[in-house]
């Protein structure tokens, strides 16, 4: 379901970006224009193959079968560094083009053209004036995002078909448990109804800030955008990380085996999850670092050092609690 949700995205980021590119046919590489036209038969073939297949054990051409897979994994890690490097290129070029003129701007566009293929004469002919390729550049561009998570999402699920070649499973250990407490039946569809509220809550709290900092206003307005901003983020690592805590503690009280045999899924799980949490472990050290070192200690500082530290510590309690849940026998 996730991943038909991030294909459904990534295919209207195609339609924006082949509306994007059709607009400078005449000064602009063929192959920029067939890109994302093959990326989105790509990424339907990749779709389909996944939701039919993703739970299957081959156990006929091995080979073959390791070959193929692994082909697909690393064209979706290719397909995620590109995404990656063409959305830092974009963000480098809009803040270049804010603190810059426009004769600069124009003449490093110029030079950046002749590197991607473009011809320099007809820099002026690829200038996108009309709103309609505006609607699309801006478009495909708020929906990278969704391309990248499509092809992390497609690499983590080809990789446990890879780990599943050839693998023989028990199938009458696996027994379907039900919930047998009315506590936990009546708390479950509250327990999505607060989540719900607090992922729109902070929508609407990005948004906010997004348009408050970016927007050229008052330095008091984007002190207080700051600060709505920190203070949600705050509560929020806050409630999660008591969460976690209160459901570890459970586990104590809950006595169950561990369960420790090899499982692709769960140490790609495992590993994914350490991953991920290394680079926010970064941001928020070098965060402490810069927060520290700085002479003007306000509130917005504050608040900033506090937003850090609850960040590494919420990673670390929930971590915790997601991989003990991970090895947990059922009841």
């Amino acid at each position: 379901g996730g991943l038909i949700l991030f294909a459904i995205f990534s295919l209207v980021m195609d339609v924006f970006k082949i509306g994007y590119y059709s607009s400078f046919y005449s000064c602009l590489s063929a192959i920029k224009i067939i890109y994302p036209i093959v990326q989105a038969i790509f990424v339907v073939v990749q779709t389909y193959f996944l939701w039919v297949s993703a739970k299957d054990c081959i156990h006929v051409h091995l080979n073959v079968t390791r070959c193929g897979l692994m082909l697909t994994l690393t064209t979706n890690l290719a397909v995620w560094m590109s995404a990656v490097t063409d959305e830092s290129v974009h963000k480098a070029h809009s803040k270049l083009k804010k603190n810059m003129t426009e004769e600069i701007f124009r003449w490093l566009l110029k030079g950046n053209l002749v590197i991607l293929g473009m011809r320099s004469s007809s820099v002026e002919e690829c200038n996108c004036n009309s709103q309609i390729c505006q609607i699309f550049k801006n478009g495909y561009f708020w929906l990278y995002p969704f391309n990248i998570e499509y092809s992390l999402f497609a690499s983590a699920m080809v990789y446990v078909m890879w780990k599943n070649v050839g693998r023989f499973i028990d199938h009458h250990s696996h027994h379907i448990q039900r919930l047998k407490f009315r506590l936990f039946r009546r708390t479950f569809f509250v327990g999505i109804m607060l989540g719900l509220i607090i992922l729109v809550s902070g929508l609407g709290v990005l948004i906010l800030y997004e348009v408050q900092v970016n927007s050229n206003t008052e330095s008091s307005k984007k002190s207080q955008a700051l600060t709505m901003y920190y203070v949600f983020n705050i509560v929020c690592l806050s409630l999660m990380s008591l969460v976690c805590i209160g459901g570890s503690v459970i586990y104590r009280f809950d006595k169950r085996d561990m369960d420790r045999h090899k499982n692709p899924t769960r140490t790609l799980d495992v590993a994914l999850l350490m991953g991920a949490a290394l680079g926010q472990y970064a941001i928020s050290y070098y965060s402490i670092v810069a927060i520290v070192a700085s002479t003007p200690r306000d509130a917005i500082s504050a608040l900033n050092l506090t937003y850090a530290l609850l960040m590494i510590a919420q990673h670390t309690f929930q971590n915790i609690f997601i991989i003990e849940g991970l090895h947990r026998q059922p009841p």
